[in-house]
């Protein structure tokens, strides 16, 4: 299916609460800006078109970081988790014409292009559900395809996003193993820092 089209989808509204609050959109990585980072990992990895997330500064972001070409929402109820930013970004690319959506988090680095083009590779039809595995665990980046889109953000609630959507349809979910080409970790707290470049 080499002419399906793969939203890019960067959930990046967080604000960083065990950070101290700093929004890991505008964390320093390689130069740039994490939401950088991540908007060009999800190119790179052959996602089009792109759509970014923000909610904690979200002003400050759009004033910092070079979002050309994207999409960008905000999403006001982004205390609640990343369930509401998950929604509002489904919602946001239901007009597009897209196939699917793949779904990356701003503070996770070290998944790079590559993960991402596996885990796109994994599309069939507008049906798909694909996720990238790490030993077999499964973790980010996510592919929705769009006919299920509307299900998944149903049962997206506070910070569980399609965790439970996921879990529901394990039957139909292909696990795409990443190990070998991308690290799982989060930016969470101020230690996490020390993976950024």
């Amino acid at each position: 299916m080499t002419h399906a089209q793969i939203a890019g989808l960067l959930l990046a509204a967080g604000g960083g609460r065990r950070l101290g609050g700093r929004p890991k959109a505008l964390l320093e990585h390689r130069g740039g800006l994490l939401v950088e980072h991540a908007v060009r990992t999800l190119r790179e990895g052959g996602c089009g078109p792109v759509h970014v997330m923000l909610g904690a500064s979200a002003d400050e972001v759009r004033a910092r970081a070079r979002l050309e070409g994207c999409g960008v929402s905000v999403n006001p109820e982004w205390t609640e988790g990343m369930g509401s930013s998950l929604r509002t970004g489904l919602d946001a690319l239901a007009g597009t014409g897209a196939d699917a959506a793949l779904v990356l988090l701003v503070d996770q680095p070290g998944i790079g292009a590559e993960a991402v083009a596996r885990v796109c590779a994994a599309y069939r039809d507008r049906t798909s559900l694909a996720a990238a595995s790490y030993a077999g665990e499964r973790g980010h980046p996510v592919l929705f395809g769009a006919d299920r889109w509307a299900d998944i953000a149903a049962g997206a609630v506070g910070d569980q996003g399609a965790r439970g959507y996921l879990r529901a349809h394990r039957e139909a979910l292909a696990l795409v193993e990443c190990g070998d080409v991308a690290q799982a970790y989060d930016i969470d707290t101020p230690a996490d820092l020390s993976h950024l470049e």
